[in-house]
C-alpha cells in the first residue's frame, strides 16, 4: 500500500452483542489478530480486568502483535452536563495516566449525547468546554485526544450544522475521528467533511452503509473508500490509521467473521487503487 496505511479494529462490533458478549479482553485481542490487524481501538467497556493493569494490556499486545491506536470512552452525563463538567474532566484525567502507557495512542472521546432538556445551543457550549478541558488534562499526560460523533440517538453532533457549531467553539487543537457511517448518516457528505475540518483529522472510522442509512459490510454500501483513503493521507495529523468498525447484522451474527472478511476487502481496495 502506497501510502503506508495501517488498518486497526475497534471493539464496539463485539461490544453491541450486549449481553450476547461473554467473552473478554483477551478473546478480542486474538479475534482481531487472526484477522490480520496491527491494531486496535478498544472501548472503556470492552477493556475489562485491564483498566487496573496497563503493564499487563501492553503485554497482552505485545502478544498478539497489536498496537493500541486509540482507547474509546464515554460518559454518562452525555458531556453536556454543566454539573458533570468537573468529574468528567477528572475521570479524563484518569484515562489519560492509562494511555499513556502506550506510546502514540489517543484517547477517542465519545459524542456529546442530549441528555435533559435545554437549547441545543447551549448544550454546544457546554460540550466544547468538556471537549477542550478534557484535551488540556489528557496533553498534561502526553496524550493526544480527538472527538468522535455519532448519528446514534440523541447525539449533539449528527449533521452539517451541529459538526460547525462544535468545531467553531472547540480549541483548533483538539482532535476529530472522522466516522464514515456516521457522517453519512447525518446527511453530510463525507469528502466535504473530511476536507472542511481536515486540520483536525487524526484517524479514521471506516464503517459502510447502504443508501437508506442503514448499516452494510464494508464494500456493499455507498462510502466511497479509496476517497476516503486519500482524503485522509492529505490531513496534515492524520496517524496513518485506517480503523473497521462493523454495526451491520452480518457482524451481530458473528463478528469475527465479519471484521475479517471486511479487512479483506479493504486490503484488496486499496490495492485495486495503488494505495
Amino acid at each position: 500500500m502506497g501510502q503506508d496505511f495501517r488498518l486497526g479494529c475497534q471493539t464496539f462490533t463485539w461490544e453491541m452483542l450486549g449481553a450476547g458478549w461473554t467473552g473478554g479482553p483477551d478473546d478480542l485481542l486474538a479475534a482481531i489478530a487472526a484477522a490480520g490487524y496491527t491494531g486496535i481501538e478498544i472501548t472503556d467497556k470492552m477493556i475489562g480486568h485491564y483498566i487496573d493493569d496497563p503493564a499487563g494490556f501492553a503485554a497482552a499486545l505485545d502478544r498478539a502483535g497489536l498496537t493500541l491506536v486509540a482507547y474509546a470512552t464515554a460518559s454518562a452525563s452525555g458531556y453536556c452536563e454543566a454539573s458533570q463538567v468537573a468529574a468528567d474532566v477528572a475521570r479524563m484525567r484518569e484515562t489519560a495516566r492509562f494511555v499513556a502507557r502506550f506510546p502514540g495512542a489517543l484517547i477517542s472521546m465519545g459524542s456529546a449525547t442530549v441528555m435533559s432538556p435545554g437549547p441545543r445551543a447551549a448544550k454546544h457550549d457546554i460540550a466544547a468546554q468538556v471537549y477542550d478541558a478534557c484535551f488540556e488534562a489528557a496533553a498534561a499526560e502526553g496524550v493526544a485526544l480527538a472527538v468522535h460523533p455519532s448519528s446514534h440517538h440523541d447525539t449533539l453532533i449528527f449533521d452539517e450544522a451541529d459538526y460547525a457549531a462544535l468545531f467553531d467553539r472547540m480549541d483548533p487543537r483538539v482532535g476529530w475521528v472522522p466516522d464514515t457511517g456516521h457522517i453519512l448518516r447525518g446527511g453530510q457528505s463525507v469528502a466535504a467533511a473530511m476536507t472542511r475540518w481536515r486540520d483536525r483529522i487524526r484517524y479514521v472510522h471506516l464503517k459502510d452503509v447502504d443508501a437508506a442509512g442503514d448499516w452494510a459490510m464494508l464494500g456493499q454500501g455507498v462510502v466511497n473508500v479509496a476517497e476516503v483513503a486519500r482524503l485522509a493521507a492529505r490531513a496534515p495529523h492524520f496517524t496513518g490509521w485506517l480503523v473497521l468498525e462493523e454495526e451491520s447484522d452480518t457482524a451481530g451474527r458473528d463478528p469475527a467473521a465479519a471484521v475479517a472478511t471486511n479487512h479483506r476487502v479493504l486490503r484488496q481496495m486499496l490495492a485495486a487503487e495503488g494505495l
